[in-house]
């Protein structure tokens, strides 16, 4: 039985390019989402999942709906099936 998982790549691919696209810094981002900068790098290159409460900083720092990166992390999986 196939059970799927969140792909922490795809996660960390998308979460980079709306900081990105915000030209902010992961410095910038982890302070304004009150996260260590090195736990918002490991987020960024897949390493690690963020909890949702997490997911929910990261998304009010970037001034983004969580849905709105939800909805590109689920894109983002789509192009990888």
């Amino acid at each position: 039985m196939y059970i799927p998982t969140l792909d922490a790549v795809a996660v960390g691919k998308v979460i980079a390019c709306f900081r990105q696209a915000k030209g902010i810094s992961q410095e910038v981002l982890s302070g304004l989402a009150d996260i260590g900068r090195s736990h918002l790098s490991a987020i960024e290159r897949g390493e690690r999942k963020p909890t949702l409460e997490t997911f929910y900083r990261i998304c009010n720092a970037l001034d983004t709906p969580m849905s709105t990166v939800a909805r590109a992390i689920e894109d983002e999986l789509e192009k990888r099936e």
